[in-house]
């Protein structure tokens, strides 16, 4: 499988191989909305809106494998009645149009208790689909993955933060594709061969904010190897702003 056939789908936070009919989102946060609320934000519920967003996709491209990467649900270290509840109907909805697999994230506690038979739940520290290997991103991945052609994470929910000429602020989700710094990765993964790259995906959770890229960088310890500066950034509808260093 050529790492060609791993595209961003085009005006969404999902990825699509071809090859391997594999369907990619990551950070659901279903229950995001208690905690938002807690603090005095009105939020309006997205689980049964991502559900039919991501059915939508399914219906289009037909995927064979759905990949969850990380963190599903949102409430740690205990989950809300009602988010272990919305968390049973996305995936008892989703195993419908594929083998769902999951990459456990900082977030997603106890993940097994809520799953089916059907779903797989792989080790936090990564799995392989192809040649492309996927973490969700905030603990090193295993030296396997490191021997990828390219690497899929997410956890930062990347955003732009742009700024107009009265200092107003607003921000736009992002792809993040970069390399890495070669000393820092042979330091921590002396096997290293090769020169992967990295795709950061967005957060496919309206709800979710987002770390800054061209401010805060990206979030985890594997972040500390990635060559940032040179990074390449996409808006989701396609649009290249460039490289990191450039738009900061």
């Amino acid at each position: 499988m050529d790492v060609l056939d791993a595209q961003p789908i085009i005006n969404e936070p999902a990825l699509f191989i071809q090859d391997q009919k594999t369907l990619v989102v990551a950070d659901l946060h279903i229950g995001i909305e208690s905690e938002l609320i807690e603090s005095g934000v009105n939020a309006e519920p997205q689980t049964n809106k991502m559900i039919d967003h991501l059915v939508l996709l399914c219906k289009k491209f037909h995927p064979k494998k759905i990949v969850l990467l990380g963190d599903i649900k949102h409430n740690i270290p205990s989950s809300t009645i009602w988010e272990r509840k919305d968390v049973k109907n996305f995936l008892q909805t989703i195993e419908e149009f594929g083998i769902i697999y999951i990459l456990p994230g900082n977030h997603d506690g106890n993940i097994k208790k809520l799953i089916s038979e059907k779903t797989i739940v792989y080790p936090s520290d990564g799995c392989i689909i192809g040649n492309i290997g996927f973490v969700h991103g905030h603990r090193w991945p295993s030296e396997k993955i490191m021997q990828c052609e390219m690497i899929v994470m997410a956890h930062s929910h990347p955003t732009v933060m742009f700024t107009d000429r009265r200092g107003f602020r607003t921000f736009e989700s992002c792809w993040l594709k970069a390399g890495f710094i070669k000393d820092k990765l042979i330091e921590r993964y002396p096997e290293s061969i090769g020169d992967p790259q990295i795709l950061v995906m967005p957060a496919f959770n309206p709800l979710c904010g987002g770390t800054a890229v061209n401010k805060e960088g990206i979030m985890g310890p594997i972040g500390k190897m990635i060559n940032i500066d040179d990074s390449q950034v996409y808006l989701l509808d396609g649009s290249f702003l460039g490289r990191l260093k450039d738009i900061q």
